[in-house]
């Protein structure tokens, strides 16, 4: 069983989600996965406001962290996303939690809701899928 550790270092590859966006992963377990990312002024828009893009990439790659973190012998990729942006963030840091609707053989589904750490809910996001039958590129060989 992999570790969040080794979780860790194998997301570590998607420089854009944990360097450019600094997102971080908190918890992943099988079908479920939080991550955070800081609220800093590269991610806002010209409102002053949180990019969507950089919403819907801590929504992405929350998703692959729930889908991929824990698999052995599969790999799902982002087919389709799906989000509705509710409120604008008021605090300093975005957490954002995905859970497992359906993890099916060539088929997965993931919701993802984002709030801040004050509570507000800024946006829900629904994930598709597609399994390909090949480990996850990160996957921990020890």
């Amino acid at each position: 069983m992999r570790t969040r550790e080794d979780i860790r270092r194998a997301f570590s590859a998607d420089k854009f989600a944990t360097e450019a966006a600094g997102i971080t992963i908190e918890t992943a377990e099988r079908g479920h996965a939080v991550c955070k990312m800081p609220i800093l002024p590269k991610h806002l828009n010209a409102r002053g406001t949180v990019m969507g893009g950089a919403i819907f990439t801590l929504a992405d790659f929350t998703s692959a962290v729930a889908a991929n973190g824990h698999a052995e012998e599969t790999n799902t990729i982002t087919l389709h996303g799906d989000i509705t942006y509710l409120n604008p963030a008021k605090g300093t840091e975005l957490i954002a939690e995905a859970d497992v609707v359906k993890q099916g053989r060539t088929v997965a589904l993931y919701d993802v809701m984002i709030r801040d750490e004050l509570g507000t809910l800024v946006a829900k996001a629904s994930m598709n899928g597609y399994v390909l039958q090949s480990p996850f590129p990160g996957k921990n060989k020890a």
